[in-house]
């Protein structure tokens, strides 16, 4: 399948000159392109404000972004990231940044801790592959989201240190986490968060605004892959691979690894499962998922609530789940689960 790049004539321009042309790049600077909107033309979420338990108001199929962070469970809705593309929150001392790139269907959490930094995050304008380019409003310094680093500036090649999230419906996150807030409307910023701001996009496969570096005609592009990605290898599975609930065992690299997923859910997850074995999945119990051959339940964040080591976390591993050519133009390497 070939790709078509559809690009407003606004937006025909690499980055050229910026605000950090005194620091090199670790990608080439003429694979930056401008979306045209300019810095914070796409306007992050500094204060969200949250619905409590019970007074929530979103459709039961809607995506939602769920975080689980010192017991306390927050859902940021995809019709605001949508427009936002940034929210920077923090649950008691724990800073971090959900960050969300709609032109390749990526959501990564970020700690907003960089050293002895504290930051905020900003929408530079900026995109590399298509994907979303953040800046940090301490040092101005440009980051990848899909490359996980710092590209340009005071930082460059920081890694970015990520925060497990889970990408699911509202219907399921809800159920997972009755006492979950709910990310509102009110973010002080006039939006119409009943339209989708980019058209056909989601559907239209031949529908890429910006060139990439890897056209990959293994999968569709717009098809949904989470994406396990270790020092050694990388790995994606497509939604398409759980028609029904399923959970299994694979291996990426040195990483063992519990896979679980479901369509009808909206939901792919992956975590390092070392030192269990034999993953069933276990329906209609949720946060609980899956439960292995010692007794040990799991839930959807990881969780271990039953078994041998119950109050004990499964090991994040880094996983992204998003569109299918995004993630083949940042990891060439990828592997497709069959």
């Amino acid at each position: 399948m070939k790709i078509l790049y559809f690009i407003p004539l606004v937006f025909l321009f690499a980055c050229g000159s910026n605000q950090n042309s005194n620091f090199d790049w670790e990608i080439p600077p003429s694979e930056v392109f401008d979306g045209g909107v300019g810095k914070d033309g796409i306007p992050s979420v500094d204060s969200p404000r949250f619905n409590e338990p019970g007074s929530q108001n979103l459709g039961d199929s809607e995506l939602v972004v769920g975080i689980l962070e010192d017991g306390v469970a927050k859902a940021y809705p995809h019709e605001i990231l949508d427009w936002h593309e940034i929210v920077n929150d923090n649950v008691g001392e724990s800073m971090f940044a959900i960050t969300y790139c709609p032109l390749t269907g990526t959501a990564v959490g970020w700690d907003r801790q960089i050293g002895e930094r504290t930051t905020t995050f900003g929408v530079s304008g900026k995109l590399y592959n298509t994907n979303l380019m953040p800046y940090d409003r301490e040092t101005d310094s440009y980051w990848s989201q899909l490359r996980l680093d710092c590209v340009n500036g005071e930082l460059i090649g920081t890694k970015i240190n990520t925060i497990p999230i889970v990408e699911t419906s509202w219907e399921t996150w809800r159920a997972s986490y009755p006492n979950t807030l709910l990310m509102n409307r009110n973010t002080g910023i006039n939006r119409n968060y009943d339209v989708y701001p980019y058209d056909d996009y989601i559907t239209n496969n031949d529908r890429i605004f910006f060139p990439v570096n890897n056209e990959d005609n293994r999968l569709p592009a717009k098809e949904r892959v989470l994406t396990v990605i270790t020092n050694e290898a990388s790995r994606a599975y497509s939604i398409n691979l759980f028609d029904e609930f399923q959970v299994f065992e694979d291996q990426v690299g040195t990483r063992n690894l519990m896979v679980a997923g479901s369509k009808s859910q909206n939901l792919m997850v992956a975590y390092d499962a070392s030192g269990l074995t034999g993953f069933t999945p276990v329906a209609n119990a949720l946060p609980v998922i899956a439960e292995d051959d010692a007794g040990h339940q799991i839930t959807l964040t990881g969780e271990i609530v039953s078994g041998p080591r119950q109050g004990q976390k499964l090991e994040p591993v880094e996983s992204i789940i998003g569109y299918f050519f995004a993630m083949a133009a940042f990891y060439p390497e990828l592997d497709i689960y069959e």
